[in-house]
């Protein structure tokens, strides 16, 4: 799915609402399985406060609502514990896009005065990076932050008792 979204939005310029959807869909599926509801609530307050500053960017047109619908559901996806690997990742591959881009390896757009790239290959990169690198695993995010993830899932639970706190460190 996302290596599709990258290539339509490398030759196209369009990310399709409906592969965003499913992509959050996805992880819906994905916290059911987990079975820790408190991720989700993390990970879409995360994602919903970053979706506000990059309406910002939107507004002022420095980049595209395809762009916008995709990093909101890719920091959806990361949580704020994995936003720091994720956006290393998305800064060196947006990097490489931008180098191939000067050296007329790939198209890029005029739009005014200026030149753009597609950044939907940039931002799938990172999030296909940060999967493989295994930072959405409880594990991993243990060993990157120490405890700080257990206690503010504790935390969590203690001010929502009613949501269930399933996570494979109980």
């Amino acid at each position: 799915m996302l290596f599709y979204i990258a290539f339509t939005d490398l030759k196209h310029y369009k990310i399709r609402n409906e592969f965003v959807l499913v992509l959050s869909g996805l992880f819906l599926l994905y916290v059911i399985i987990l079975g820790s509801w408190t991720t989700l609530a993390l990970n879409a307050g995360f994602a919903t406060l970053l979706f506000l500053v990059l309406l910002l960017f939107y507004s002022m047109r420095l980049m595209g609502g395809g762009d916008v619908k995709l990093l909101t559901v890719a920091f959806l996806w990361v949580g704020p514990f994995c936003a720091v690997p994720f956006s290393v990742f998305m800064l060196f591959f947006a990097g490489l896009h931008l180098l191939a881009a000067r050296l007329k390896l790939v198209e890029t757009r005029v739009e005014g005065e200026h030149k753009a790239i597609a950044f939907a290959p940039s931002i799938a990169a990172a999030l296909i990076s940060v999967f493989i690198v295994g930072c959405l695993n409880d594990n991993a995010r243990s060993v990157i932050y120490g405890n700080f993830d257990m206690w503010l899932r504790h935390l969590i639970h203690e001010i929502l008792p009613g949501m269930p706190n399933v996570s494979s460190a109980q």
